[in-house]
Protein backbone atom coordinates (compact mmCIF):
# COMPACT_ATOMS: atom_id res chain seq x y z
CA UNK A 1 0.00 0.00 0.00
CA UNK A 2 0.95 3.51 -1.02
CA UNK A 3 1.97 5.93 2.49
CA UNK A 4 2.95 9.48 2.79
CA UNK A 5 5.22 10.31 5.59
CA UNK A 6 5.53 13.87 6.48
CA UNK A 7 8.42 14.43 8.85
CA UNK A 8 9.23 17.83 10.79
CA UNK A 9 13.46 17.41 10.81
CA UNK A 10 16.27 19.57 11.90
CA UNK A 11 17.34 21.55 9.13
CA UNK A 12 21.28 20.83 8.96
CA UNK A 13 24.11 19.47 6.84
CA UNK A 14 23.53 15.34 6.28
CA UNK A 15 19.89 15.09 7.33
CA UNK A 16 18.32 14.25 3.98
CA UNK A 17 21.15 12.02 3.23
CA UNK A 18 20.64 10.13 6.63
CA UNK A 19 16.94 9.83 5.85
CA UNK A 20 17.81 8.01 2.28
CA UNK A 21 20.55 6.23 3.59
CA UNK A 22 18.15 4.41 5.93
CA UNK A 23 15.82 3.79 3.13
CA UNK A 24 18.48 2.01 1.27
CA UNK A 25 19.98 0.31 3.81
CA UNK A 26 17.02 -1.52 4.58
CA UNK A 27 15.96 -1.83 0.82
CA UNK A 28 12.84 0.31 1.60
CA UNK A 29 12.10 2.33 -1.62
CA UNK A 30 11.25 6.12 -1.78
CA UNK A 31 8.69 6.52 -4.82
CA UNK A 32 8.73 10.29 -4.42
CA UNK A 33 10.75 12.30 -1.69
CA UNK A 34 10.27 16.59 -1.08
CA UNK A 35 12.26 18.33 1.48
CA UNK A 36 11.55 22.59 2.26
CA UNK A 37 12.36 24.38 4.71
CA UNK A 38 9.11 25.61 7.02
CA UNK A 39 8.22 28.37 9.08
CA UNK A 40 10.51 28.30 12.10
CA UNK A 41 14.15 28.30 10.42
CA UNK A 42 16.10 25.46 12.22
CA UNK A 43 13.24 22.84 11.00
CA UNK A 44 12.82 21.62 7.30
CA UNK A 45 9.48 19.18 6.13
CA UNK A 46 9.90 16.53 4.36
CA UNK A 47 7.73 14.54 2.43
CA UNK A 48 8.30 11.14 1.75
CA UNK A 49 6.28 8.73 -0.27
CA UNK A 50 6.94 4.77 -0.54
CA UNK A 51 4.95 1.48 -0.43
CA UNK A 52 4.98 -1.60 1.68
CA UNK A 53 2.83 -3.32 4.07
CA UNK A 54 1.34 -1.99 7.24
CA UNK A 55 4.70 -4.03 9.41
CA UNK A 56 6.76 -2.81 6.81
CA UNK A 57 5.64 1.00 6.98
CA UNK A 58 5.61 0.42 10.93
CA UNK A 59 9.25 -0.70 10.75
CA UNK A 60 9.92 2.61 8.48
CA UNK A 61 8.32 4.71 11.19
CA UNK A 62 10.45 3.09 13.83
CA UNK A 63 13.75 3.77 12.25
CA UNK A 64 12.70 6.94 11.37
CA UNK A 65 11.99 8.13 14.74
CA UNK A 66 15.33 7.03 16.16
CA UNK A 67 17.13 9.26 14.10
CA UNK A 68 18.56 12.02 15.80
CA UNK A 69 17.67 14.72 13.45
CA UNK A 70 13.77 13.60 13.31
CA UNK A 71 11.64 15.83 15.44
CA UNK A 72 8.11 14.56 14.78
CA UNK A 73 6.47 12.67 12.08
CA UNK A 74 2.99 11.55 10.63
CA UNK A 75 2.00 9.10 8.12
CA UNK A 76 -0.68 11.19 6.62
CA UNK A 77 -2.69 8.54 5.07
CA UNK A 78 -3.92 6.89 8.10
CA UNK A 79 -6.43 9.89 7.80
CA UNK A 80 -7.50 12.73 5.79
CA UNK A 81 -5.42 14.73 3.89
CA UNK A 82 -4.59 17.00 1.13
CA UNK A 83 -1.75 16.32 -1.30
CA UNK A 84 -0.46 17.23 -4.43
CA UNK A 85 2.28 17.59 -7.05
CA UNK A 86 3.10 20.13 -9.49
CA UNK A 87 4.35 19.17 -13.02
CA UNK A 88 6.17 20.85 -15.79
CA UNK A 89 5.70 19.39 -18.94
CA UNK A 90 7.68 20.47 -22.34
CA UNK A 91 5.76 19.67 -25.62
CA UNK A 92 6.39 20.23 -29.49
CA UNK A 93 4.42 22.66 -30.79
CA UNK A 94 4.99 22.67 -34.21
CA UNK A 95 1.50 22.81 -35.93
CA UNK A 96 -1.74 24.53 -35.12
CA UNK A 97 -3.75 21.09 -35.00
CA UNK A 98 -1.06 20.26 -32.05
CA UNK A 99 -1.12 23.58 -30.24
CA UNK A 100 -4.91 23.66 -30.03
CA UNK A 101 -4.86 20.30 -28.61
CA UNK A 102 -2.56 21.18 -26.36
CA UNK A 103 -4.36 24.04 -25.26
CA UNK A 104 -7.81 22.20 -25.04
CA UNK A 105 -5.54 20.14 -22.56
CA UNK A 106 -4.56 22.65 -20.58
CA UNK A 107 -8.24 24.08 -20.24
CA UNK A 108 -9.88 20.90 -19.58
CA UNK A 109 -6.70 20.07 -17.01
CA UNK A 110 -7.24 23.67 -15.33
CA UNK A 111 -3.18 23.86 -16.37
CA UNK A 112 -1.19 26.68 -16.90
CA UNK A 113 1.05 27.74 -20.23
CA UNK A 114 4.30 29.25 -18.84
CA UNK A 115 6.44 29.76 -21.52
CA UNK A 116 5.38 29.77 -25.74
CA UNK A 117 8.36 29.12 -28.28
CA UNK A 118 8.24 29.04 -32.24
CA UNK A 119 8.48 25.03 -31.37
CA UNK A 120 7.42 24.23 -27.59
CA UNK A 121 4.92 24.83 -24.87
CA UNK A 122 5.89 24.56 -21.42
CA UNK A 123 2.87 23.55 -19.09
CA UNK A 124 2.02 23.54 -15.45
CA UNK A 125 -0.11 20.64 -14.12
CA UNK A 126 -1.27 20.86 -10.24
CA UNK A 127 -2.98 17.76 -8.55
CA UNK A 128 -2.69 15.18 -7.29
CA UNK A 129 -0.33 11.50 -8.84
CA UNK A 130 -3.66 10.52 -11.21
CA UNK A 131 -4.45 13.87 -12.51
CA UNK A 132 -0.77 14.53 -13.56
CA UNK A 133 -0.52 10.77 -14.95
CA UNK A 134 -4.12 11.82 -16.86
CA UNK A 135 -2.60 14.38 -18.83
CA UNK A 136 0.57 12.71 -19.47
CA UNK A 137 -1.84 9.88 -21.20
CA UNK A 138 -3.75 12.20 -23.23
CA UNK A 139 -0.76 14.26 -24.88
CA UNK A 140 0.60 12.63 -27.81
CA UNK A 141 3.53 11.00 -26.58
CA UNK A 142 5.57 12.09 -29.59
CA UNK A 143 4.93 15.67 -28.91
CA UNK A 144 6.42 15.46 -25.58
CA UNK A 145 10.09 16.47 -25.07
CA UNK A 146 10.60 16.82 -21.09
CA UNK A 147 8.51 16.25 -18.30
CA UNK A 148 9.91 17.43 -14.73
CA UNK A 149 7.95 16.48 -11.08
CA UNK A 150 8.15 17.88 -7.82
CA UNK A 151 6.94 15.00 -5.83
CA UNK A 152 4.03 14.76 -3.25
CA UNK A 153 3.33 16.94 -0.86
CA UNK A 154 0.69 16.71 1.74
CA UNK A 155 -0.78 18.24 4.72
CA UNK A 156 -3.34 16.30 7.00
CA UNK A 157 -7.29 17.71 6.64
CA UNK A 158 -9.21 19.83 9.75
CA UNK A 159 -7.05 20.11 13.27
CA UNK A 160 -4.88 17.33 12.63
CA UNK A 161 -1.41 18.92 12.01
CA UNK A 162 2.77 18.18 12.31
CA UNK A 163 4.51 20.63 14.62
CA UNK A 164 6.09 20.79 17.75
Amino acid sequence: MRHIISVLIENEAGALSRVSGLFSARGYNIESLSVAPTDDASLSRMTIVTTGTDEIIEQITKQLNKLVEVVRLIDLTEGSHIEREMMLIKVNATSKTICDDIMRLTEIFRARVLDVSDKTYTIEVTGTVQKLDAFIDAVDKKSILEVVRSGVTGIARGDRALSI
